[in-house]
Order: C-alpha cells, then sequence, then structure tokens
C-alpha cells in the first residue's frame, strides 16, 4: 500500500497563501500557532482582533480575515518558561485542530512556525495536527463517510525546499505512527492476533524490502517460545484470540554498520489471568499492545526511509491475557528458551514473559551470526509504577553496554528535540536481587505477588527479569558477548484509552537510529 494510505488526509505544499486562498479558493481556513510570526496578508486581522480580545494571546480564537475573505484560526502558544519543551507546539496544535474542526473548515492551511530555541517546531506542530486528524481504524471502515476529517491539508511555507523536505519526512513519520495507532488503538476483537497479523500483511505483504515471518503454531511455541505459550495457553483454546508471533525485516542494501533488534509488547487485551485485574481496573487493556504497535510503526519508517547501512528487525508477540481453565497460574515453573527455570510469581506480569523467548532468540542470533554493532530492545507498556515515575513521559533503562555507549542520554536529547519525551532510569544489583530464584529449584522469579505501582522499583525490575531469563545477563562489559540491550517502558506515554494513542516512541527512536 502507498503511503498516502497511512495519512489522515492528503498533505498539499502551498508557498502562495493569497492565491490558494483567495484566487483559487483551494482551502477554506488559516491556521496559525504563532503570533509572531504572521504572514503580512494576516497582520491587519490579527491587530484588529488583538485590539478587542484580551485572551487572544491565551486562547484559541476564530476570526474572519477581510482581506483574504476567509476563516482564521488562532492557537497561541504564550509565554515559554525556562522548564517548556517543544511539545508546547503539539498541545497548540491539538487545540488549533479541534477549533478548527468545531468551525466546519474541510480544507484548511496551515502556517508553519518557527522558532530559534526550538528547532524541529514546525515539524512538530504539523505532526501534532496530523496526530489530532487521525480516525481509528474501525469508525473508517464501519462508516467510511467519516474516514477524514478535511478532505485536504494545506501546509504553508515562503521557502519552497524547506516546505518539500519538511512534508517528505513527516509523511514518512506519520504513516508509521499512523499504522501504530491502528494497532494499538484497535478494540480486542478488531485487532486480535490473528487480525493484526492480517493487518501486518496488507501492510508489509507486498514490501519489497522488509520480510514477514509469522509463527502461529502452539506446538512451535511450546518449543521455542515456551514463556509466550505460557501466556497463551488460556486464548490457544479460542480460534479468533491464538496467538501470533510476527518479524519483521530490512536488510539494507550496503553492509550494515550496526543492527537493531526491537521486540515489541502486544498484548490484545490483559484481564490479568489467574490474577485477575478486579475493581474496574481491566478497561484499557486493549491497549497493552502499543509496544508491539509501535515496532510495526517503527518498521514502517524503516520501509520508507530505507537506511543505507541499517540491519532492523522488529518482533511483535501478540497474545491475549485471557482467564479460564487453560490459563497458566501463580507457582508455575517453566523453562525458557535460554534453559532458565522460571517460577510465575503473578499472571498479570504477562508482558515480559510474552517478550522473553523472542528476545532470547534475538540475542542468539546477535551471537551466531556476528552481527555488527547489534543493540536489542524491548518496548512495552509494561508497568503502572512507571506512570507513577515520570507521568506521560517513556523510560529508558539501558544494560551496562548501552550505558558505556550513552545510548540513553541520545536517545534522551534526540527525542526532546522532536516532542517525544525520555526519561533515565538506571539498573541497580537489587533488581536482579529482586528476579532471583527463592526457592530451591527455580533460577528466577517472575514477578512477586503485588502490582508494580505497590512494588518498589517497580519498572526497573521487568528489565532485569528479562536480562536474567535470556541470558543477557551474562553479555555485560566483561562478558566474551557484550550486547547493548535497552528497554523502554512506555506505560506513561502510549495514550490512554480516551486519547488518540500517541505512537511513542516511533519519534525518538528514528531520530535516534535513522535519521
Amino acid at each position: 500500500m502507498g503511503i498516502e494510505s497511512f495519512l489522515p488526509c492528503k498533505l498539499v505544499a502551498v508557498t502562495d497563501l493569497k492565491k490558494a486562498v483567495a484566487a483559487d479558493k483551494q482551502f477554506d481556513t488559516i491556521c496559525v500557532v504563532d503570533g509572531d510570526q504572521v504572514p503580512s496578508l494576516l497582520s491587519s486581522a490579527f491587530k484588529t482582533t488583538k485590539a478587542f480580545d484580551e485572551a487572544f494571546e491565551s486562547e484559541v480564537s476564530c476570526f474572519k480575515c477581510t482581506d483574504l475573505n476567509c476563516r482564521v484560526i488562532y492557537s497561541p502558544i504564550g509565554q515559554l518558561s525556562d522548564f517548556d519543551d517543544v511539545r508546547r507546539y503539539n498541545q497548540a496544535a491539538a487545540k488549533l485542530i479541534c477549533r478548527t474542526i468545531k468551525a466546519g473548515a474541510k480544507s484548511p492551511i496551515l502556517v508553519l512556525p518557527s522558532n530559534d530555541k526550538f528547532e524541529n517546531a514546525d515539524l512538530v506542530t504539523l505532526l501534532g495536527v496530523c496526530e489530532n486528524l487521525y480516525v481509528p481504524i474501525q469508525l473508517r471502515e464501519d462508516v467510511p463517510t467519516k474516514k477524514q476529517r478535511f478532505s485536504m491539508l494545506g501546509v504553508y511555507s515562503e521557502n519552497e525546499k524547506h516546505l518539500t523536505g519538511l512534508l517528505e519526512l513527516v509523511k514518512k513519520l506519520e504513516a508509521g505512527r499512523f499504522i501504530s495507532r491502528d494497532i494499538g488503538g484497535g478494540d480486542p476483537e478488531y485487532m486480535a492476533p490473528p487480525k493484526v497479523a492480517d493487518y501486518i500483511q496488507l501492510v508489509f505483504g507486498k514490501s519489497s524490502v522488509i520480510k514477514t515471518e509469522i509463527i502461529s503454531d502452539p506446538v512451535i511455541f511450546e518449543k521455542e517460545y515456551p514463556l509466550f505459550q505460557a501466556v497463551n495457553r488460556a486464548a490457544g483454546s479460542v480460534k479468533r484470540h491464538q496467538g501470533r508471533i510476527i518479524f519483521l525485516e530490512y536488510k539494507p542494501p550496503a553492509p550494515a554498520k550496526k543492527t537493531l533488534f526491537l521486540v515489541g509488547k502486544g498484548v490484545t487485551y490483559d484481564t490479568g489471568g489467574a490474577d485477575i485485574k478486579a475493581g474496574g481496573i481491566m478497561a484499557g487493556m486493549s491497549r497493552d499492545k502499543c509496544g508491539a504497535a509501535a515496532v510495526a510503526g517503527f518498521m514502517k519508517v524503516v520501509e520508507e526511509n530505507q537506511p543505507k547501512d541499517v540491519h532492523v528487525v522488529g518482533v511483535l508477540c501478540m497474545v491475549r491475557n485471557s482467564v479460564g481453565e487453560e490459563c497458566y497460574v501463580s507457582d508455575e515453573i517453566i523453562t525458557s528458551r535460554a534453559g532458565v527455570r522460571v517460577r510465575v510469581g503473578n499472571t498479570d506480569a504477562e508482558g515480559r514473559m510474552c517478550m522473553a523467548d523472542a528476545l532470547c532468540k534475538m540475542k542468539e542470533r546477535v551471537i551466531n551470526e556476528r552481527l555488527p554493532d547489534p543493540h536489542l530492545f524491548t518496548v512495552a507498556t509494561l508497568t503502572g509504577h512507571a506512570c507513577l515515575a515520570v507521568g506521560n513521559c517513556s523510560i529508558v533503562m539501558d544494560n551496562g553496554p548501552a550505558r558505556q555507549s550513552g545510548h540513553g542520554s541520545k536517545l534522551q536529547s534526540e527525542g526532546e528535540k522532536i516532542g517525544d519525551i525520555f526519561e533515565i532510569s538506571v539498573l541497580k544489583k537489587e533488581d536482579f536481587d529482586f528476579h532471583s530464584g527463592k526457592c530451591y529449584g527455580e533460577d528466577v522469579l517472575q514477578c512477586n505477588n503485588l502490582p508494580s505501582s505497590r512494588t518498589p522499583r517497580g519498572h526497573q525490575g521487568p528489565a532485569a527479569f528479562m536480562m536474567l531469563s535470556t541470558g543477557l545477563d551474562k553479555c555485560g562489559l566483561k562478558s566474551p558477548y557484550p550486547i547493548k540491550y535497552s528497554h523502554l517502558d512506555i506505560a506513561g506515554s502510549a495514550g490512554e484509552i480516551t486519547e488518540i494513542p500517541t505512537g511513542a516512541p516511533i519519534l525518538a527512536l528514528a531520530k535516534t537510529h535513522l535519521l
């Protein structure tokens, strides 16, 4: 499918505002987020409106520009403090689009802002507009007349060369986030594991650069991905809920200089299993697949950019954590792909279980194939503790080799430039001690019997578990095979059920490793 299929509407470059609005009448509204950089054609209207509206620089305005005979929507950025970041432009864009839709616009023009402090203010604003124009996949298919909020979106800048490059970049990034939103935001039946596999085939099945492999056989799961199969057992008895492990691989045209492996948590619905979620907290658990959704979206960005020397593998671990007579239970001891004996402590800690064996396979590829400059990732909406610790930011936790390379700091720095914010957490010895086996005959304890939000260091521990259960703990700085590994917990940044899925951390990963 072409890239235009994964955009909220057609994006059109505009370099002559008067011609586009007044002469050609292609567009019906002009949208502005920076009152200090208003096109000269709007300056009179801005001055007049500001004179009689004291809230002009603090509230969204809708007024008429007489000179152009068209509607203007203004969403001010406001006064920026030392603690603001480029997300202020994303937030202003969200308010802008909400008001533009309410005003009845069908084909608006966005006036691109610029800011000396924030080099990507224009990019973040346009991405913010696209994000808030997203229409959920089920609505698009059920009610085709509502598949787009606008017929097209004009993007205005007098710098034609810059505008062309910006639009090309936005289309590539937004296509990835669009796919991530489709998967992450789909309901538990619409995006059950087999349906996700079908969607992936639709997106990548005819790709000339992305190789797709889908595993569905429970016999293979039992043999090669036993921790995944433990979670899949109950769901596996229902055909439409049966698990899938999906591999997406891009090999560059030139010899690779680095290799990225991204393993995503794709829990399509998390009941908690035998440790069932109670008290109304099961609502929203269809978003527990946003890690895998982000990996799929990132692979779309890879496909569109086709980096010449970066080898990328994405793994989507799609499973439903169901409760029933076949579900796995606490106290079970399951031997992982790495030969590690894991005692289950809480079936609601299923995310680390579904990713661990796929992560182990990626570790094996690194060692066996001697792949250049490898870096392993897990991406997951993993813990409520992450939300308590850092709010709506993502968290990066590096092992020794990744930390020595400065990865976390770079990811945080590049993410901040593009509005995809990270906080850094540091793994400690006590995180590994917490998950060490407590009984004779077990190597690793999967979890305690409390939720992460009531467990000290509740978001760091799962990273330690995944290292212990896969053998990555033996791939540190002093080992014969030091391998960089980073765990990304996006529980706070992926977007709550009432919000549009954000697509985090696609932008930060792309900015750090691809662009």
